[in-house]
């Protein structure tokens, strides 16, 4: 994928997850990743691209502590909130 020809494609390449400096897609990464890992650098990633930061923000701390959770052994919390 050349960054230079990039349009805004909003199913396909939206441009929240394409803008990025370095050129790479944020899909690029996680795919290669654990969903909740993904997921946090998903919400991250887009933080200062989509319109609300802090909403992204806690939303990959979310996936982060739930990640967390699951490694520690902790995974009947999945009903919990976002906060």
């Amino acid at each position: 994928m050349n960054p230079e020809k990039q349009t805004d494609d909003p199913v396909n390449h939206p441009a929240h997850y394409t803008g990025h400096p370095s050129g790479i897609e944020c899909i690029q990464i996680t795919r290669h990743m654990s969903f909740n890992l993904g997921n946090t650098l998903k919400y991250i990633w887009r933080a200062d691209h989509k319109g609300n930061a802090l909403e992204d923000l806690k939303k990959a701390r979310w996936y982060l502590d739930d990640e967390i959770k699951k490694r520690e052994g902790r995974t009947n919390d999945r009903d919990r909130q976002i906060a």
